[in-house]
């Protein structure tokens, strides 16, 4: 079977939060639609349980009839292009749709009024966000409506994003939410400061009585620190109860990476919801790929560089004033700061799992000696625990 690499996109609605995920399969010139479905059922195990919709778009050339071959689980939305039903195979395809009924999302395109007359049921209706105009996408959804739940894809700017709101859709897939907005802080707030402090006593393995005394300067950090750590599927046998215990049943060593997430929560950007869940998946799906090439010893320094990298954004500060803040090893600093170093490859391949660009991912992959089963289980993965621990 030719290798097939996933990309991913989350879908943001109207309250910032990712409601949905587009996993994009980068067929390439050697592999075929057969490729694409052996590449989903072999992932079968790993695929999420979640009742949030996960959506498998096959690129820029769109999937073909023979995507209907595979086993699509319940969550799954499969994109298909009006072409597919409109082509000389349509009645066919039609066919299949009906009796099987898989969950659709309709692309529209210049033939998608001849499809949506099909006899097909669509659970949504996809729109190009490049490929149409504000006034144009307004009026498209509100003819749409009663075929299918409009969202758009391929958003590159909160404008854009906004604007696709206005038009009625009602979510939008795409990184738009990742690039800082406005000039950066001079200071961290009074609350992102506190947390600096207790993570920093936590990493000096201070007296747990001088750590309790800093957390109670905000309640609020205490109640989300236990939140995570009880969402976090640790297989404890009792639920924890208070920091004292955590420290106890965890160690300070495995504190240390749930502290370090409490630092997104005081984050003031609209978009904080979406920012940590993808800081989260990036920061598990490090973890993830780095088993079996590093000591295990620097998993959680792996996923401490995932989960900080999307600091500077959620703070509103530059990266390099967040890290001043913080003791941090050196290569999680270097990796943040792009200076290289042996977290860098895997910091980079989480990254390029956000890029609509197959080759790279594979390129990437093929750095840290990947295949494209192990990265894609990988991800699905990290998603699985992206979506849990988003509280």
């Amino acid at each position: 079977m030719n290798e097939v690499f996933m990309s991913r996109q989350p879908l943001v609605n109207r309250q910032s939060k990712i409601i949905a995920t587009r996993l994009t399969l980068h067929l390439g010139d050697q592999a075929s639609i057969v490729d694409a479905v052996s590449t989903l059922s072999a992932l079968a195990n790993v695929w999420p349980q979640s009742e949030k919709p996960v959506f498998i778009s096959c690129g820029r050339t769109g999937c073909e009839a023979g995507i209907l071959d595979w086993s699509a689980p319940d969550n799954a939305t499969i994109e298909l292009p009006a072409t597919t039903l409109v082509g000389q195979a349509g009645p066919d395809v039609i066919a299949a749709l009906q009796t099987f009924q898989p969950t659709i999302c309709l692309h529209f395109d210049p033939q998608a009024a001849q499809a949506l007359s099909a006899g097909v049921q669509f659970r949504f209706i996809g729109f190009d966000a490049q490929q149409f105009q504000l006034g144009q996408l307004k009026l498209l959804t509100a003819r749409t409506r009663t075929y299918g739940i409009g969202i758009a894809f391929n958003v590159e700017t909160s404008e854009q994003f906004r604007a696709c709101l206005e038009a009625g859709i009602t979510a939008a897939a795409g990184w738009f939410f990742t690039s800082p907005t406005g000039a950066p802080a001079k200071a961290l707030s009074p609350g992102q400061a506190n947390i600096v402090r207790v993570l920093n006593l936590v990493r000096q393995n201070a007296d747990i009585r001088e750590i309790e005394a800093a957390l109670k300067l905000d309640v609020a950090i205490s109640y989300k620190l236990l939140r995570y750590i009880n969402a976090a599927g640790f297989g404890l046998s009792c639920e924890i109860q208070s920091f004292r215990h955590a420290v106890n049943m965890l160690g300070y060593e495995k504190l240390n990476r749930w502290l370090s997430l409490l630092l997104g929560t005081a984050s003031k950007d609209p978009m904080a919801p979406a920012l940590m869940h993808t800081a989260l998946l990036r920061a598990r799906l490090m973890e993830l790929l780095a088993s079996g090439l590093v000591d295990k010893s620097e998993y959680d320094n792996l996923f401490i560089t995932g989960a900080f990298s999307l600091l500077d954004v959620l703070l509103g500060v530059g990266m390099e004033q967040a890290l001043e803040a913080m003791r941090l090893p050196e290569p999680i600093c270097d990796a943040l700061l792009s200076n290289g170093g042996r977290y860098q490859p895997f910091l980079d391949l989480a990254v390029a799992s956000e890029a609509d660009d197959g080759e790279a991912i594979a390129d990437q992959a093929a750095m840290l000696g990947l295949t494209s089963d192990q990265f894609n289980r990988a991800q699905l993965q990290a998603l699985t625990f992206a979506d849990a621990m988003e509280l």
